[in-house]
């Protein structure tokens, strides 16, 4: 249960804001909004304001904002300065912007949030200190506390959590002897190292061992300004790390099976409610970079692929025919729909493979 509702929470947050840029920079330039919706069609639930009607449709993976006038082929276009269509290039650049955008803001506002009112998390590096501690996996069992401090392993001396990890991940299965400081007190245990299946950077299943722990985090305070520079370089971060995760996909250096789905995104969102809800805006403000990225992408079913439209007729001065438009429709549709039978199977592999 705890795994749906932090599906729903973090993909109708990133739905909503995106659908709100739409809105809002649509309502600014005056076109007329027909319709709000969170989900897609048939509709659930619903309620008419002014010329909008608000609603909330069966079909949870998505949103849509409809616009008077709004495709060039639409029948009843009639010219209106209400209509999209009516509106100069640039305004309506400006409204399909508004949805990738709005999602690199919240990405921005929420990492904003948590450096200000948390701090900045700063790893401890100088010592292999343990910072979460699982209760009903081996480290837990043995006694190992959040705060101690690791010094060996099967007498070798261990001087960073990268040591640590480096040692344990190694050893699936086997029995090591840990000595740890608590204090002023030297404390020591064998711990039977757990199994664990993970997919490595090629996409094949790897057995590695886990004892149930993570690093120490503390976290500095942040002003108001640090912590605005900080959520702005955080989401920046988020974008450089994945168009590098897209360049080694193409060059073999990372496999395209790790591109997960709706049902990863719900995996995430489920281990992410387990550590508290401060993970779950973490996911969410990378999600939402990842949404404001591949919204972008010039295919023409996405924001991405409308911009490169509006793009061409100001080049050309006309839009773009209803055949070239319906022809490069259809190829991205294509394409979208091949992608998301791709992921799908992504996700169903790893249930496979792991379990879910």
């Amino acid at each position: 249960m705890i795994t749906v509702l932090a599906f729903i929470f973090v993909l109708g947050l990133l739905v909503f804001v995106h659908e709100l840029g739409h809105f809002a920079v649509a309502k600014w330039s005056g076109i007329r909004v027909e319709t709000f919706s969170l989900g897609f069609p048939p509709k659930m639930i619903g309620f008419r304001k002014g010329d909008t009607e608000y609603c909330i449709s069966w079909i949870p993976l998505g949103g849509y904002v409809k616009m008077s006038g709004e495709k060039p082929d639409d029948e009843d276009i009639e010219g209106k300065p209400w209509e999209f269509m009516s509106k100069p290039v640039w305004k309506r650049a400006l409204v399909i912007f508004a949805g990738p955008a709005m999602n690199y803001i919240l990405a921005i506002a929420i990492l904003f949030g948590i450096y200000y009112f948390q701090g900045e998390p700063v790893a401890v590096e100088d010592k292999a200190a343990i910072g979460e501690v699982v209760a009903d996996h081996p480290a837990g069992k043995a006694g190992l506390m959040s705060g101690d401090v690791v010094v060996a392993i099967d007498d070798e001396p261990i001087g960073t959590f990268e040591d640590l990890y480096t040692k344990v991940n190694g050893a699936p299965g086997e029995t090591l002897n840990f000595t740890w400081l608590r204090g002023s007190d030297t404390l020591s245990a064998a711990l039977a190292v757990s199994t664990d299946t993970v997919m490595n950077m090629q996409g094949d299943p790897e057995v590695v061992g886990r004892i149930g722990v993570g690093r120490l985090i503390e976290y500095r305070d942040m002003s108001f300004g640090e912590a605005v520079v900080g959520g702005f370089d955080m989401a920046n971060f988020y974008v450089v790390m994945i168009f590098k995760f897209l360049k080694n996909v193409i060059t073999g250096e990372a496999s395209s099976k790790l591109i997960g789905g709706p049902i990863f995104i719900a995996q995430a969102a489920g281990e992410a409610a387990k550590q508290g809800f401060v993970s779950v805006l973490i996911l969410a403000a990378i999600l939402s970079v990842n949404l404001c990225v591949v919204n972008l992408a010039p295919i023409p079913v996405l924001d991405g692929g409308q911009l490169l439209f509006l793009g061409i007729e100001k080049l050309k001065g006309s839009p773009v025919s209803l055949r070239g438009r319906a022809i490069a429709q259809q190829i991205g549709l294509v394409f979208l729909i091949l992608l998301i039978i791709f992921v799908t199977s992504n996700d169903i592999m790893r249930i496979n493979l792991f379990g879910w």
